[in-house]
This record gives C-alpha cells, sequence and structure tokens, in this order.
C-alpha cells in the first residue's frame, strides 16, 4: 500500500545518479529496502538516524524512513522526496507519524513493492522532464507516415534532442531500412517480447542501433509480428523516461499493443493525402485512435484533389490543422534513396519539421 500525505515527491535532477537515504534500525525492514535498491539498480546510503554529515539528509534524491526511526527524524529539516515505510497495514498511527516528519508518501510492504522499485529506479536514473511522444499515423496506406516519422526523429536530434524513433508496424517494412541501418547493430523488438514491470531507460538507450545521431527500435527480419502489450508498454514507458523525443510509427490498425503505444503519446500527426478516398479512409482511422488518443491533428500531404485544400481536409476530420506536409521525392517513394528523410536541413521537409518540434515543445513547455 503506498498512500500520499502531502505532495507528490519531486522527479530526480535531470541526468543526476544517486540512490536513497534509508534510515532504520529494523534489520529485517532494512533487508527488504536493500533488496528493492537492488532491483532498481540503485546503492543507497543507510542510516540509523539523520545523518550527521553536513548536507546528507538535505541532498538525497529520495529518502526512505522506517515507522521504527520516525521519532529520531522528527528534528531533521523538511524536504521532498521523504517516504515512511512500514508493514503494519492496521496501524493507524503512521499517519500521524507521517505528517509529523513532513513525508510525502506512507508505503506499507510487501504490497507497495513495486511502486518503490520504480521511484527508487527513478532517482537512480536522474529522471526529470519525460520525453515529448508524438505519434505518426497514416490516414491510408501508402500516404508517407513512416517517412515522415522518420523525418521528424531525425530532425529533432539536428536539433540537439535525445531521440529515440520507434517503428510499431510490425509490417511496415522497418524504419531501420527506410534509415539505411538495416545491418546496424542492436536490439529490435523480438529482444523486447518478454519485458515486463519496468525497463531500464538507459539500458535501452544503449542497447539500440543508433543511426544518423539517434537511436531506432525497429523490426528484425524474423517471423515475429507481435509484441505482448505489457511490453510495449514497458519499453516506451523507459523511453519516456528518457526525455528528449519520442517519435512512434504507428500502423492504421488499433490492436491492443498499439492502445498501449497511443496511451504514451502527447500528441498524434494523422498523415492525410487530399483526395476524399483518403479523407473517407482517415475518419475511420481517426475514429478508431480517438477513443484512445484526445490530441490528433492532421497533416496534409498534397497535390490535392479539386475543391480540397489543408484546411478543408482538416474540417471534413474535425481535427486540428498541424499543417501541410511538403511533398518531396523521398515522401513518395521512401527507401529508395540512402539519405534519411529530414536529411537535408534546409529541403522543404525539414522546414515541416523544425516548425512542428518548434510549436510542439512551446505547447509542451520546453525541451527534455
Amino acid at each position: 500500500m503506498a498512500g500520499t500525505v502531502t505532495h507528490d515527491p519531486p522527479p530526480g535532477t535531470p541526468g543526476r545518479q544517486g540512490g536513497p537515504l534509508i534510515v532504520t534500525e529494523d534489520a529485517a525492514l532494512l533487508d527488504d529496502l536493500l533488496r528493492l535498491c537492488a532491483a532498481a539498480g540503485a546503492t543507497p546510503e543507510v542510516h540509523h538516524g539523520v545523518p550527521e554529515r553536513r548536507g546528507s539528509w538535505e541532498a538525497a534524491p529520495l529518502v526512505l524512513v522506517g515507522d521504527d526511526a520516525a521519532r529520531r527524524v522528527r528534528g531533521a529539516s523538511r524536504r521532498r522526496g521523504v517516504v515512511l515505510v512500514g508493514r503494519d497495514q492496521d496501524d493507524s498511527g503512521v499517519w500521524r507519524r507521517a505528517v509529523e516528519i513532513g513525508a510525502d508518501h506512507v508505503l506499507m510492504l510487501p504490497d507497495g513493492e513495486q511502486w518503490l522499485v520504480d521511484r527508487i529506479a527513478d532517482v537512480a536514473e536522474g529522471v526529470g522532464r519525460p520525453a515529448l511522444t508524438v505519434g505518426v499515423i497514416g490516414g491510408r496506406g501508402g500516404a508517407g507516415a513512416s517517412t515522415l516519422a522518420c523525418a521528424l526523429a531525425v530532425t529533432s536530434a539536428r536539433e540537439g534532442l535525445r531521440t529515440l524513433l520507434v517503428d510499431a508496424d510490425p509490417l511496415g517494412g522497418g524504419l531501420d531500412v527506410l534509415l539505411g541501418g538495416e545491418a546496424a547493430e542492436g536490439l529490435r523488438w523480438p529482444a523486447f517480447a518478454g519485458s515486463r514491470g519496468r525497463v531500464g531507460g538507459g539500458a535501452l538507450e544503449e542497447s539500440l542501433p543508433e543511426l544518423h545521431s539517434l537511436r531506432v527500435l525497429s523490426w528484425d527480419r524474423g517471423d515475429c509480428v507481435a509484441v505482448p502489450p505489457p511490453a510495449v508498454r514497458a519499453v516506451l514507458a523507459a523511453a519516456r523516461r528518457r526525455g528528449g523525443a519520442v517519435v512512434v510509427d504507428l500502423p492504421r490498425r488499433v490492436d491492443e499493443g498499439v492502445a498501449e503505444a497511443l496511451a504514451q503519446l502527447d500528441l498524434g500527426l494523422l498523415v492525410v493525402p487530399a483526395e476524399l478516398r483518403a479523407v473517407a479512409a482517415a475518419a475511420r482511422v481517426a475514429s478508431a485512435v480517438g477513443m484512445v488518443l484526445r490530441d490528433l491533428r492532421v497533416a496534409v500531404r498534397g497535390p490535392y484533389a479539386p475543391g480540397l485544400d489543408e484546411r478543408e481536409v482538416a474540417r471534413l476530420l474535425g481535427l486540428p490543422l498541424a499543417g501541410e506536409v511538403p511533398v518531396e521525392s523521398g515522401l513518395r517513394r521512401p527507401g529508395e534513396g540512402r539519405t534519411p528523410p529530414g536529411a537535408a536541413a534546409r529541403g522543404p521537409l525539414a522546414r515541416f519539421c523544425t516548425a512542428f518540434w518548434e510549436r510542439a515543445l512551446i505547447e509542451a513547455g520546453g525541451a527534455g
């Protein structure tokens, strides 16, 4: 059981690595907390009371106070990120003691173990602002969604953001191929099919192929065409914790795995060619996607059929207009050349992507 007393503990300082401070004399409780720290990949500092070393209490990214030690830390300076940990589910006095020491949370073991492992891992990884996560989906087949997803990722990396491109479409041929890196070393989706719970963000990033200054999670050439929804959830959550930008190329069908991906997005771009049949098809896609994703915008691709422009397409779909995706040869024939989409910084597609990121990051309150 975990309960909030005052406010949520702060996220760790971006880029900072550190373990929690444990304050307890309960040997059995200490064994449990050390085990949970090991599971989270963190090395704690252990004391029986408030540390005598100046600044140690204040500087720790997370403080775990055993219920046995609550009395001994009453005089410590108030700070965020204090968790009071106990075992007695029926002890109503634990809430009073939590208030006395200024704890943010009350946590009872063993029920709260997973929450605590996640929290310890957050501070060990130095979690800050989560990544701005954008999904791209085609309104119909051949709309150019994969090419736009690659261009967005390439542009983001060129602007200096930590960037991860995720291929969520197992039947799309592989974004690593589109980027010219099908032979690059690194893990693909099937390697994560058994993932459950928490995946380390740093370990994920380091395990993936690096292409054009960004990391890519794509599919291999094997027979695996599906990853269990819990694995999708765990991998994308890890990617978001690293900050920067995450771009997800989505299939047009919405199954349980795709729904997990949609739930992690900040916003989605529906790529729609400006023709009536494409608009009709896109309406069906938008209806399915909109059941999970609240912020879905339309990116219109020319050439335009008579009587249609980008604003009319957005009006017909009832979606906000993200803009007009420029027509480039790479958008029409993805993968024919070895230059990745968006690589030409002054090209029209790259300019579209740069303008998109500028707006999106302002809306999100800045880069991760």
